[in-house]
């Protein structure tokens, strides 16, 4: 994957819509002077290569739950089939403009911390060192029943000693989560725990699994250590983001929201701005960043 073409912090603002342009400058106004706590979704990371869910043109998707790969052995040979196909791909994204911007911004004592509902670890390898993963991360496998983690890449490489015919270089549409689509998954060889044969799950949050409450109390501090919250690039549909915008709300701290579109919390939000993240945060680097 190419590396972000996203605009220079030295001239940010002149993509931008004359609305959009109001709504920095009240922005600016409203986050200057406090610690700023970051919530982002998957519209940070398409800079990077890495599809949005809910963005303009993304496909109509039905996800596995969390109950399905349970159940069936057949769900879990599909989902990890696909997984697979699409980890290199997802795995060789790399930090754009906006990831670290986010960084240099918090090595400035102007942010509490990156709250992120992306599964990809760019805020991290940005250098951003206040990170809570809401969601997980997709480099980290855990078992299911005796708790031991693997490194993702380890599990990889026991695929395709298992799956020596599956090409992870094929023509493969990678999803928003690092998975892909598979047709046929029949002569797939699930991996399981070497260490007691349990079951193998990516170290992310599946839909219909609770975000483990440790990890959202991390979640919750960042926002209450803060004077602001700053969403960028989420719709908001998630019950995770849409907690944390409710526990800023009610702390009266201004809501500032970036994200092409229309979000669940709009309503809620001092300033809207309907734009891309990293333009946006050229503007506010430049602002903000004493």
């Amino acid at each position: 994957m190419q590396q972000s073409t996203a605009p220079s912090a030295s001239a940010p603002a002149s993509t931008l819509s004359e609305d959009a342009r109001a709504g920095l400058k009240a922005a600016i106004g409203l986050l200057r002077g406090g610690r700023i706590a970051v919530l982002t979704g998957a519209g940070v990371s398409t800079d990077s290569g890495i599809p949005d869910y809910r963005g303009e043109g993304a496909p109509v998707r039905t996800p596995m739950t969390y109950s399905q790969f349970l159940a069936d052995h057949d769900y879990r040979r599909r989902y990890w089939a696909g997984s697979h196909l699409g980890w290199k791909r997802f795995a060789a994204a790399r930090p754009n403009h906006g990831h670290r911007l986010l960084a240099e911004l918090e090595h400035g004592g102007l942010i509490s911390g990156v709250v992120t509902q992306n599964v990809d670890g760019l805020h991290v390898r940005a250098g951003s060192r206040r990170v809570v993963d809401l969601h997980g991360s997709m480099d980290r496998v855990t078992c299911l029943h005796c708790g031991q983690f693997f490194a993702r890449d380890a599990i990889a490489e026991r695929i395709e000693a298992l799956n020596p015919w599956l090409d992870p270089e094929g023509p493969h549409a990678i999803n928003p989560d690092g998975d892909a689509e598979v047709d046929d998954v029949s002569q797939f060889a699930v991996p399981e725990c070497s260490v007691c044969g349990g079951t193998l799950k990516p170290d992310v949050v599946f839909f219909g699994e609770f975000v483990p409450p440790t990890k959202f109390e991390e979640a919750r501090g960042i926002v209450q250590r803060a004077d602001a919250l700053l969403v960028l690039g989420s719709s908001l549909v998630v019950n995770s983001g849409i907690r944390l915008v409710g526990l800023a709300q009610k702390r009266r701290l201004p809501i500032v929201i970036v994200n092409r579109g229309a979000t669940k919390a709009d309503a809620r939000a001092a300033v809207k701005i309907d734009a891309g993240t990293s333009e946006v945060l050229a503007a506010l680097h430049d602002a903000l960043l004493p």
